[in-house]
């Protein structure tokens, strides 16, 4: 069976907690197996800044995203990734080559609003 037909009910949708977060640092992260950057994303007053770590690489240069929205799962368990420990699933999809691009809201909305 492939992802697309498993099916979920609304309720498993509405347990994700995906919010707009904004990327306000970057920091490389060469010893990363998959993952290419640690993200600092600010989600404003209630959830304050998280980790995630991230593979950018191709498709952007660290410091292009600083600044930029992005959308993450922010409940889930912290995964530890090395040393380091990413607090928040930052959301993407892959481009034609399998790389990652990244999600994120066409227009300038609050942090931490949620996905509905």
């Amino acid at each position: 069976m492939n992802q697309a037909s498993s099916a979920v009910t609304f309720e498993d949708f509405e347990k994700l907690d995906i919010r707009v977060g904004r990327v306000v640092e970057v920091k490389p992260f060469p010893d990363g197996r998959y993952s290419t950057h640690i993200l600092m994303i600010d989600f404003g007053a209630e959830l304050g800044t998280k980790k995630s770590l991230a593979k950018l690489a191709p498709n952007y240069e660290g410091n292009e995203v600083v600044g930029r929205l992005v959308l993450c799962v922010v409940n889930v368990p912290p995964r530890q990734i090395g040393k380091h420990q990413s607090e928040v699933l930052t959301l993407g999809v892959p481009d034609e080559y399998g790389n990652v691009v990244l999600l994120h809201p066409d227009r300038n909305v609050p942090l931490g609003a949620r996905l509905y």
